[in-house]
């Protein structure tokens, strides 16, 4: 029976490296050569900075967002970080594991992007005894003084749900709760992308989970990670006036479909594949928010959250070395894992269709190229914004880059703090 178990982990992990080329042999099969730290705009020691918090609650943030409040003609008046932080995630994560407390809740933290001032956000009307774990997130812009609504996803111990609030910009320091968004549909939310105030799309990374029962619980959805099972899907969710949604599947057969975002003309869905390290991209109707694949581009991590800036520039951050990831997420003694971001810029038609063998090395200003990795892709000219080994800022899943200041914020799945670097 043990000689067939191996065999089948062999079989899967030759699937994987088949369909994962360079990127295993570099994230998966060897430690990549990154260095301590570097950050595109210069030295990270005199650029950069981990903003703490004393109780040690801003740890273990996976996600991030920018909250903006614009003035009466939609210009950005002010810019806030929101981040969804869990200290307690190395004992419940309903994603690689483990579950094995759910009790202690996870925190949403208030940024100041021109002073990095902090403040923590309270959950005003949250159910008592309602675990809250965030995972990914959306706000909508304050528009002139108006309430944003505030969606989080919640991986509560029961189910994963999406939790509704309301924030204003008068009350910042308080996210008031609307309601609980639940669905069968709901297998694995991890990610959300804003359509409107009642309407999102949210990734489902996998069809089989760490919620099954032992022992196809963690040998099934470990399965679909590492053999990149095409299981997973992007839904579109409408949240009707009572409280019901209506939900509708917009892309499907995605291998561990993660971070999305959507473009500032709303034309472009991008969508992270991790176990592929590839972010598939879409054409993405504004009328109806069908989405038609157009062209997949490869980085050199397998992929966490996504974001794009005002200039349609998409900020991708994640794990270059998936089992340093593993060794921090198991508590191993002076385990550590690293970090990686990068931009994609769209190339121009001109040379959207260029051959990509004149194109063999890019991204030569970091000490470690993607171009090592991956090869260039067609459609996206890609640039490293920050690398390193994980002894500066490690475990990376989210980057916002903001234009009117270049400053880039950066949170690790189990790192403490929030990185913020200014050129």
């Amino acid at each position: 029976m043990l000689s067939r178990v191996f065999a089948v982990l062999a079989v899967l992990l030759a699937t994987f490296i088949y369909r994962s080329g360079q990127l295993v042999k570099h994230g998966m099969l060897t430690l990549p050569a990154l260095p301590q730290s570097y950050y595109v705009n210069g030295d990270v020691q005199t650029h950069c900075a981990v903003i703490q918090e004393p109780s040690h609650t801003l740890g273990s943030c996976e996600d991030a967002v920018f909250w903006d409040h614009l003035d009466a003609d939609g210009n950005v008046a002010a810019r806030f970080v929101i981040a969804g932080c869990d200290p307690n995630r190395k004992a419940w994560n309903t994603v690689m594991g483990p579950l094995r407390d759910p009790e202690p809740r996870g925190y949403l933290w208030l940024v100041d992007t021109l002073d990095n001032g902090l403040q923590r956000i309270e959950l005003a009307g949250f159910p008592e005894g309602h675990d809250f774990h965030p995972l990914g997130m959306e706000v909508t812009p304050s528009r002139n003084g108006a309430p944003s609504i505030f969606y989080v996803v919640n991986h509560a111990r029961g189910e994963t749900t999406i939790e509704q609030f309301v924030i204003s910009p008068d009350a910042p320091t308080e996210a008031h709760w609307q309601r609980t968004l639940s669905s069968r549909w709901f297998v694995s939310p991890n990610s959300l992308a804003l359509t409107n105030e009642t309407s999102f799309y949210v990734s489902n990374d996998h069809l089989m989970t760490r919620r099954l029962p032992f022992p196809l619980a963690p040998v099934l959805p470990m399965t679909e990670s590492i053999a990149a099972l095409p299981l997973s899907w992007l839904a579109h969710v409408t949240v009707n006036p009572d409280g019901t949604i209506t939900h509708e599947l917009a892309a499907l057969g995605v291998p561990f479909a993660n971070g999305v975002a959507i473009s500032p003309d709303g034309t472009t869905l991008a969508l992270s594949s991790t176990s592929l390290g590839q972010i598939y991209f879409y054409d993405r109707n504004t009328t109806t928010n069908e989405l038609k694949y157009r062209e997949a581009a490869s980085v050199p991590f397998f992929t966490d959250n996504l974001m794009f800036d005002e200039d349609g520039a998409l900020i991708a951050t994640g794990h270059p070395h998936f089992p340093s990831l593993i060794a921090v997420a198991a508590n191993k003694t002076d385990a550590r894992a690293p970090s990686w971001s990068v931009s994609l810029t769209p190339l121009s038609k001109d040379t959207h269709f260029a051959d990509n063998a004149q194109r063999k090395l890019y991204d030569l200003r970091a000490p470690l190229s993607a171009s090592t990795i991956v090869p260039a892709s067609k459609g996206w000219e890609l640039e490293t914004l920050f690398q390193s080994d994980g002894s500066v800022f490690g475990t990376s899943t989210t980057a916002l880059r903001d234009l009117r200041t270049g400053a880039l914020y950066m949170v690790g799945l189990y790192e403490e703090g929030m990185m913020v670097c200014r050129p």
